[in-house]
């Protein structure tokens, strides 16, 4: 019979429709790697969220292994080139979440222009402050979206309503310009922007993307949007960038460190700085959660396995 195993949370739909096919489905979202390659020879199927390291070792221990499916985007946990190379097929479903990544960054954005979270929590304290918490408006500012893939693409179509000028970069597509999404080099985006988002998968390319060298040629003081992975900003620099005033806000739905049962001193202090700051918006990795996405998510990880 053939073996899948779901090694991260999912939505009980994605079980019955594995059920459904013949597969025997072993649900287990806190198996780990080791558990995984005792019971390699078994297994067909692989269902991933972002747990998971797919390596070499472990692509050898499965050799009956005929698929990988990820929840969600990205796929830098997996060797797809020798995943590929064995005749596995490698899918992943960010068109799954794209929408709901999208929202999220679009409500951190305006939670942060706005001081909602700020003045909120006030007044839980029974204070009243109006002008301390004046707002600065989305509509008509110059927003920068760096990597202009399913979740980029979907924040853009989200600003529309606000007459905002996009100014769109990706290293590797073209000719995508409308309306108000006009195609740029990452220079023009560091140079024009109020808010700069990155939409970007983690690669050698985009590990550390922003930097302190980056960030010192950021002319506008911009708003920094991360909810694709912690690692493509440099959380020192991130910091040193909002002592120095070179930046004038953060909405971080992740962190290049999401165990915080594992943090060290340096990384406490800096997540206690960030917390702590009224212009910094911290989220759990949530962006690309919501209760729809984590059944979109299934229902095209499915479809383009063919299941």
């Amino acid at each position: 019979m053939n073996k899948a195993v779901i090694t991260g949370n999912s939505h009980p739909y994605l079980q019955d429709a594995l059920k459904e096919k013949g597969y025997e489905v072993l649900y287990a979202p806190a198996i780990t790697y080791d558990e995984i390659k005792a019971q390699g020879n078994d297994i067909t199927g692989l269902i991933l969220t972002t747990r998971i390291t797919v390596d070499k070792e472990l692509l050898d221990a499965c050799p009956n292994l005929k698929w990988i499916g990820r929840l969600g985007s990205g796929m830098e946990l997996v060797d797809v080139t020798d995943a590929e190379r064995r005749g596995i097929k490698c899918v992943s479903s960010p068109e799954g979440n794209r929408n709901a990544v999208a929202e999220h960054s679009l409500g951190m954005l305006l939670s942060l222009l706005n001081r909602v979270v700020v003045s909120a929590n006030e007044v839980k304290q029974f204070i009243w402050k109006r002008n301390e918490n004046r707002g600065t408006e989305l509509t008509g500012k110059i927003v920068g979206i760096v990597g202009y893939g399913n979740t980029g693409s979907s924040f853009a179509r989200l600003l529309a309503p606000f007459n905002v000028t996009v100014l769109a970069y990706d290293k590797y597509k073209s000719d995508f310009a409308h309306d108000y999404v006009k195609e740029a080099s990452l220079e023009q985006v560091c140079k024009y922007s109020d808010i700069i988002s990155f939409n970007v998968p983690l690669t050698n390319l985009t590990h550390h993307m922003l930097n302190r060298s980056l960030i010192a040629q950021m002319e506008q003081r911009p708003v920094i949007i991360n909810a694709s992975r912690g690692k493509v900003i440099n959380t020192h620099d991130l910091i040193q960038g909002l002592k120095d005033e070179k930046l004038s806000g953060a909405c971080l739905d992740v962190l290049e460190n999401e165990k915080l049962n594992t943090y060290t001193n340096e990384q406490e202090e800096q997540l206690a700085w960030l917390s702590a700051q009224p212009n910094v918006i911290v989220t759990p990795h949530i962006a690309g959660y919501s209760h729809e996405a984590f059944l979109k998510m299934v229902t095209v990880t499915l479809e383009k396995l063919g299941i």
